[in-house]
């Protein structure tokens, strides 16, 4: 099966946009079972101290995974700006570049997450009870970095020319080994949670390779010993775009992680409703997700070109399609939402039910917010196509501020609920500084005789 490479420099905004993004909706909903498999099999088989040590461990993992994305999403704005221009060779360099970067991170990345691991979920007071679980979980998945790297940079690649149904496809491949792993491991071998995380590395591991086998077919990608040679500039441009984003993702966790030592103090049947609703967090950001990597795409491959209105009108676009989108999800989660809850929760009938009472709630109050999530993705991507990655930055500084002070805060005011509107709080500020951020970048580009120096 032939790689689909996709200029988005020509063309319908709209219609580009919505089919780039499609294919990795779906691919995204096929990534997300591992986590949501791996959360049901774990808190329907091994019960809800199971799931709450997984929930335990969520930001710390998550953390660590926006690093990695962060790079390599950074890295894939130059990649799709120098394939829009058609300088193949210099894709090339970039592409070398890149992957020697990843390598070098992720193997700080490792090292690092060890080191941390049992600090962190100590000094987030992680219940006794659950520390042994959420640590182990934590180092194993720690371990397998270098892979989520590896993978996270190849579909990366294959975005940055257009093609969004090859990481599709491996999706659905990873997808059904790591459903099938998650059975094996954890309800034949009994491996426990040990088990549900060998099973979602070894399923990145298969859609990495997945990838990498369709890259090699590709002429235009065919790295040279020349390509593989850190080059001082050429990193330089890199970092410059890759680091912010990565810090960007980890502040963001890191308010995250503060939230989740503010709900470990309610016990552990909260933290276990919290972690059912989370898990579907990454449910509802599917899409939105979806259409930042396509803006990323569109509006770098457009650059490249010097086709600046093209861009505005990508923005808009992409707008109107994400706002439809969440309103359409929303209300499904609102109808079907205790049914879906009910696959992750087991116990007595009191622990259900009062479980399902908090997981529901925090649902709600997600859902309803899910306009102002879209509009973040959509616009934070556009500016950072654009190669300004220190705005978007900054939203996410914002993003911090406000996920940190309304979980510290509005708790002791309204009790116990009020840790779940620290969420749309953080997604509002960041909008705000986005919006404004967008309209600056955007005009700032169409006054210019030529792109962003970027070369």
């Amino acid at each position: 099966m032939a790689v689909r490479i996709q200029s988005m420099a020509d063309g319908k905004p709209t219609r580009l946009i919505f089919a780039f993004a499609l294919p990795l909706v779906v691919g995204n909903v096929f990534q997300q079972l591992y986590t949501v498999v791996d959360t049901m099999v774990v808190g329907k088989y091994l019960g809800v101290s199971a799931l709450a040590a997984l929930g335990a461990a969520d930001w710390m993992n998550w953390m660590m995974l926006g690093i990695v994305q962060g790079f390599t999403q950074g890295f894939a704005i130059l990649m799709a700006r120098e394939f829009g221009a058609g300088e193949y060779g210099r894709l090339r360099d970039v592409i070398g570049n890149s992957a020697l970067l990843s390598a070098l991170f992720s193997l700080l990345l490792v090292g690092l997450g060890q080191a941390t691991a049992r600090p962190v979920l100590l000094l987030l007071q992680t219940p006794q009870d659950i520390l042994p679980g959420a640590l182990l979980y934590l180092r194993i998945m720690y371990l397998g970095i270098p892979i989520v790297m590896a993978y996270n940079l190849l579909a990366c690649v294959l975005r940055s020319l257009g093609d969004g149904k090859t990481p599709l496809q491996a999706m659905a491949v990873a997808s059904l080994t790591n459903i099938v792993l998650d059975v094996l491991f954890v309800m034949v071998f009994q491996w426990g949670i040990a088990g549900a995380a060998s099973a979602t590395l070894i399923a990145q591991l298969v859609s990495g390779l997945f990838c990498l086998y369709h890259i090699g077919k590709l002429d235009i990608l065919r790295l040279k010993r020349s390509n593989l040679r850190l080059q001082g500039q050429r990193a330089l441009q890199l970092l410059s775009l890759g680091f912010p984003m990565a810090f960007q993702n980890c502040i963001i966790a890191i308010g995250g992680m503060i939230v989740q030592f503010v709900v470990n103090t309610y016990g552990v049947l909260f933290i276990a409703g919290f972690t059912a609703s989370n898990k579907l967090y990454g449910v509802l950001e599917i899409a939105a997700t979806s259409y930042g990597y396509a803006m990323i795409t569109y509006v770098g491959q457009n650059l490249g070109a010097k086709q600046y209105q093209r861009i505005r009108q990508g923005v808009r676009s992409a707008l109107v399609i994400a706002l439809g989108t969440s309103v359409v999800i929303a209300a499904a989660m609102l109808l079907l939402g205790r049914v879906i809850l009910s696959g992750f929760i087991s116990g007595t009938p009191q622990e259900v039910a009062q479980t399902m009472d908090i997981a529901y709630f925090y649902l709600a109050v997600m859902s309803v917010s899910l306009p102002v999530l879209y509009v973040l993705h959509v616009m934070r991507s556009a500016i950072q196509g654009m190669g300004n990655t220190a705005l978007p930055m900054l939203s996410g500084m914002v993003e911090f501020i406000m996920r940190t002070a309304t979980a510290l805060c509005l708790p002791l005011a309204a009790g116990e609920i009020g840790i779940f509107f620290a969420e749309p709080a953080a997604w509002l500020g960041a909008d705000v500084v986005l919006v404004l951020s967008y309209i600056l970048v955007s005009r700032k580009i169409l006054k210019e005789d030529s792109g962003p120096a970027l070369q």
